[in-house]
């Protein structure tokens, strides 16, 4: 894993471990970064089935609840697939779009 910051963003970069280590490594880190907004590219990973990118849910939805936003990228993804609850996008820069958009909502009160 490679961790980059940009700003109030953190920046993962998933290498050569499966999606189910990677979440349970981010798991453990999760207090280092849960003040920031964290994006977690899966552009090196060929196919993620459905019941891989669920195993994001939890660190998604508790990350959410606190006032931050979580974005997973990869074009490699159905996104029919993927939960109402993540939010998945093909490139980098729609990540960051995503983080403003969800930045301005919460600075509106939504």
């Amino acid at each position: 894993m490679i961790f980059d910051q940009k700003d109030n963003t953190t920046i993962i970069t998933q290498e050569k471990v499966s999606v189910i280590e990677l979440v349970k490594k981010l798991q453990a880190l999760y207090p280092k970064y849960k003040n920031n907004n964290i994006v977690v590219t899966l552009t090196s990973i060929n196919a993620i089935t459905k019941s891989e990118i669920t195993e994001f849910l939890q660190i998604s939805n508790t990350h959410v609840a606190a006032k931050h936003s979580f974005v997973i990228v990869s074009s490699k993804i159905d996104l029919e697939s993927v939960p109402d609850q993540l939010a998945v996008v093909p490139t980098i820069q729609e990540a960051f779009d995503i983080i403003e958009m969800e930045d301005m909502e919460r600075d509106l009160g939504f």
